[in-house]
């Protein structure tokens, strides 16, 4: 679109609504000179810091926030073999200090572990300094040959949260996993996305890991978009870079650890499970702004209004409430375009009339509209937001209800994945069956061991080969 007034594609042509709305609605501008790297705006890096706050709020309960470099030196890099196999044509390498070549190759991160973990050898001495739990917000960088895609498939990934964490035993470890993946619950709940949660196949987990937990989100056009893992080490990185503590019989042991991430893509997932035709639609615990205000003046009354509608503003903020006062000199409806384009869940429009009546007229961005009165405000603001995240989360399970589709034979597999869902199917957990699978559909192997409601775990044959499976889900995925 050349301007900023026309409208957006439909939604159900989802690419093309996606790449338009993230311009428009001033999230992210893509047009910097290196593929696969994107600016944020400022009202999109708003929405930004709301979704990363929440995530923060909720690690720090236990966690405690750090940071770690960006290099990380050749020789620790390459130490862990099966990790680095996973990630060795990715790796972004620094090569020369100015025109100086460097003696010791450093990498740019593409995840932490080996930036991470020596520092922990250093750290870790008795059973008493156990579990540690970290994490971080940072940049990685990945040299990403499919094709890139703003906040969803990145060469610079500049939101991601990693968390790593150290314990005595194996099955402490075990534990931690289930936390994260109660904490990722949680998170996702807040932004009312559904999650599909399932272990990896053996051959998709994290290099390194005993076995990786993935969090799994339907898209509008029926792909999968991983938005989280969660991933059990074992004793894998701590052998490598000797890990070890000295238990309460003086023994030394090696440590068990776990690591689990989110990146931007939640935010990809936010804006394309919750959007309509007109644009964004936030949920208001991480809108940049919960309401705007829109005066309706007219004639003599101006005055009157604009004063109205500066209180209201004043009184929302003391309340606690992000709020917008939009004075510009634009007919009302620009304005109300304008801001159902960026998503803002709330309008407040308050004319003349409202005034007389003790109230203002509420236009939920969800479709409805309902009067609260000005001389309770606050409780009204507050049931209004309630109202419209129920409705967000009740459309978001739909989404996902309508897209899950059980099956029982290759030929309604293939036909499922045509029409745009994810597949619940039984599998035996054998490789070659998964082979013959993603070969037949060209899709791939979620993972089983669902952990959603919608999907319960139940008996049946294998659908590659009729042998006994379990519950899996199949889908093709970003």
């Amino acid at each position: 679109m050349d301007d900023d007034t026309g409208a957006l594609p439909p939604k159900n042509d989802f690419s093309a609504w996606y790449n338009d709305l993230l311009w428009r609605a001033e999230i992210m501008d893509v047009r910097y000179p290196v593929k696969g790297l994107y600016v944020w705006y400022p009202y999109g890096f708003a929405i930004r810091k709301y979704v990363y706050q929440r995530l923060r709020d909720l690690l720090d309960r236990d966690h405690q926030e750090t940071l770690f470099p960006l290099l990380i030196p050749e020789q620790e890099f390459m130490k862990e073999a099966e990790h680095i196999k996973g990630f060795e044509n990715e790796v972004y390498w620094v090569t020369h200090g100015g025109t100086t070549p460097l003696e010791v190759k450093l990498a740019l991160r593409p995840t932490s572990e080996t930036a991470i973990y020596p520092m922990y050898a250093l750290w870790v001495r008795s059973h008493a300094d156990l579990p540690i739990k970290y994490y971080q917000i940072v940049n990685t960088f990945r040299y990403e040959t499919k094709q890139t895609r703003p906040l969803i498939r990145l060469r610079e990934i500049t939101s991601f949260k990693e968390a790593h964490t150290v314990h005595a035993t194996w099955e402490e470890a075990e534990q931690q996993v289930e936390e994260a993946i109660a904490l990722y619950r949680e998170f996702y709940d807040g932004l009312c996305i559904p999650t599909l949660i399932s272990k990896r196949p053996d051959w998709d987990k994290f290099p390194g890991a005993d076995y990786t937990i993935a969090v799994d989100t339907i898209m509008p056009n029926g792909k999968t978009l991983q938005i989280g893992t969660v991933h059990h080490l074992g004793d894998h990185f701590s052998r490598t870079f000797n890990i070890t503590y000295e238990d309460k019989n003086g023994e030394q042991k090696l440590a068990y650890q776990t690591c689990y991430g989110i990146s931007e893509r939640s935010i990809a997932a936010l804006i394309s499970i919750h959007g309509d035709d007109k644009g964004l639609i936030l949920p208001p615990d991480v809108a940049t702004f919960q309401a705007v205000i829109v005066p309706i003046t007219i004639g003599k009354r101006h005055e009157d209004v604009m004063v109205a509608a500066q209180k209201l503003k004043t009184d929302l903020t003391a309340a606690g409430f992000r709020v917008k006062l939009d004075t510009r000199d634009l007919r009302p409806g620009a304005k109300y375009y304008w801001w159902e384009l960026r998503g803002v869940p709330l309008r407040l429009e308050l004319g003349p009339r409202d005034l007389d009546a003790g109230k203002v007229m509420a236009v939920k961005r969800t479709g409805e509209k309902t009067s609260i009165e000005l001389a309770t405000v606050t409780e009204g603001m507050k049931r209004v937001l309630s109202e419209i995240t129920d409705t967000l989360r009740a459309r978001a399970e739909e989404h996902t209800r309508s897209h899950l589709c059980n099956v029982d034979s290759m030929d309604a597999l293939n036909a499922t994945l045509n029409e745009g869902k994810v597949a619940v199917v039984h599998w035996c957990q054998q490789r070659g069956c998964g082979d013959v699978i993603g070969e037949k559909t060209n899709a791939n192997i979620l993972g089983s061991d669902v952990r959603s409601l919608l999907v319960p775990a139940t008996e049946g044959k294998c659908i590659a080969c009729g042998k006994p499976g379990k519950t899996t889900l199949v889908g093709r995925a970003y």
